[in-house]
């Protein structure tokens, strides 16, 4: 993917902490250069204390925007001048736009999880949910979930209950939703929530490369037939958490569909154009499958 870079080319990007998986600047590339246009997307490895330096940086240097990622998608919010609707209902931001010298933050990722769900809007609809992660990750999973699915109810299953009981706080004031339930990871509860939701979504960073073989549900039901399971983790594509899913008669989606519908939406918001999905799949569907299986080898070697 490598391209001569002009010295009128705009710049855009990704932050995050650290940031080597990251496969949002092959997809952001790929569309530039079927477009023929002249940006260039770019990672940067922005530790906490450097953020607010980091994004000063991105209007001195021009920079149009970037995308934002583990761990800054809440802390980035405090350095943010106009925040969208959708990201400060979600309360969390991953991408920026640098427009009249401000930092304009919005939420993407609620467009790819809404995207990604379409075809079991029917299926989701005045059912349970279950939610692994509090983060940025779970808290568009359940905007997105309260705004377009309306779930009866949502359990979330978070390590740190304290801030799952802040999420669950912050939806009940922003989205009067009153039904979301905390549970404990790894507690007896998550088998009997799991086993009664529809839906379960892994919106934490367990499973994503370089650890693929790790899952983050220790509950094992016998049976998921007719349950749909939803990893936002797309590197690998398919996760042990999906595997498992999938060995147990459940329906998987792949972040891979999150990560394509997030990134068209960001595209248009820096560029304002559409980013050509299809094509843009249809080049890069081969190369993250085979990135899988070489996270797999590697991982079996190390």
């Amino acid at each position: 993917m490598k391209r001569n870079i002009k010295s009128h080319v705009k710049l855009v990007g990704i932050i995050g902490h650290p940031i080597s998986h990251s496969w949002s600047p092959l997809i952001h590339e790929t569309a530039f250069r079927i477009m023929n246009q002249d940006y260039h997307y770019a990672a940067f490895d922005v530790h906490p204390k450097n953020l607010r330096d980091a994004l000063k940086g991105m209007i001195a240097l021009g920079i149009v925007g970037c995308n934002v990622t583990i761990p800054h998608k809440e802390a980035v919010m405090e350095f943010i001048d106009e925040i969208s609707a959708d990201a400060r209902l979600v309360g969390a931001v991953n991408t920026i736009h640098v427009e009249n010298d401000s930092l304009v933050g919005h939420n993407t990722d609620v467009d790819g999880v809404v995207e990604a769900l379409k075809p079991y809007r029917d299926q989701i609809a005045d059912q349970s949910v279950t939610v692994f992660g509090a983060g940025g990750g779970g808290r568009a999973a359940v905007y997105s979930l309260i705004s377009y699915y309306h779930p009866a109810q949502i359990f979330v299953i978070n390590r740190d209950t304290s801030r799952a009981e802040l999420m669950k706080k912050f939806f009940s004031d922003s989205q009067n939703y009153n039904n979301i339930k905390v549970v404990e990871l790894h507690s007896l509860d998550e088998g009997n929530v799991i086993e009664t939701s529809r839906l379960v979504i892994n919106a934490t960073s367990v499973g994503m490369s370089p650890s693929p073989g790790e899952n983050v549900m220790m509950a094992d039901p016998k049976d998921l037939d007719g349950k749909i399971f939803f990893d936002l983790v797309y590197n690998p594509v398919q996760t042990q958490f999906l595997k498992d899913a999938k060995k147990k008669n459940a329906t998987t989606v792949s972040g891979i569909e999150m990560l394509y519908n997030q990134a068209a939406k960001s595209f248009e918001i820096w560029t304002g154009m559409s980013m050509p999905v299809d094509k843009v799949r249809e080049k890069l569907d081969p190369k993250f499958a085979a990135a899988r299986v070489t996270t797999r080898r590697r991982a079996a070697v190390h």
